[in-house]
């Protein structure tokens, strides 16, 4: 799991701001591995989060594996959360500054042989079946109060499975850590 000091988490907020700002000036953004201390240009998974000033989700979208540095996952991840999150449309010039911003740094992946083993508040999840999928990140739960069974239905219906589809054998279940932080 990574552990990241106040100045590599301002860092990481950052680049996740002036990359959305600069799609929406029309360029690409461009960062030079070389300009991050060595933690931020280790391979991570990493979740974007954009937030309305009162609280409503505006986009959302992350990378579960450890396959980019981190400063480009979280930079891809901004840019997606803000134009390719399908559940909203693509950001407009004047909202972006309205927003705040959230990272969820990906902790690694177990699978889940018993549900009593899910921390609610600390442990992720990802459900799986057949051709569907769902993740939600750790704060959801928490953030809606949500007990131990509640978080496994609604990652059950975000992956667009029956509400019970978890107690199924065929079923997979994983849980992760991240470490989150906003602005």
């Amino acid at each position: 799991m990574f552990e990241l000091n106040p100045d590599q988490r301002r860092t990481l907020l950052v680049i996740a701001r002036q990359s959305i700002a600069s799609v929406l000036g029309g360029r690409v953004p461009e960062w030079n591995a070389e300009d991050f201390d060595p933690v931020l240009r280790e391979p991570a998974g990493a979740f974007v989060t954009l937030n309305t000033p009162d609280g409503d989700l505006r986009g959302c979208i992350g990378s579960i594996q450890a396959v980019h540095p981190l400063y480009q996952a979280v930079a891809s991840s901004a840019i997606a959360a803000a134009f390719r999150d399908p559940r909203f449309p693509p950001l407009h010039p004047g909202e972006l500054e309205q927003l705040h911003l959230e990272i969820s740094v990906m902790g690694p992946i177990e699978v889940v042989t018993n549900v009593e083993e899910i921390v609610v508040g600390r442990d992720g999840l990802i459900m799986s079946q057949g051709r569907n999928a769902g993740l939600l990140l750790p704060q959801v739960a928490s953030e809606y109060r949500w007990d131990r069974e509640t978080f496994l239905i609604q990652t059950c219906l975000k992956a667009g499975l029956s509400r019970n589809a978890w107690r199924s054998k065929d079923c997979r279940i994983e849980k992760f850590s991240a470490l989150v932080f906003g602005e």
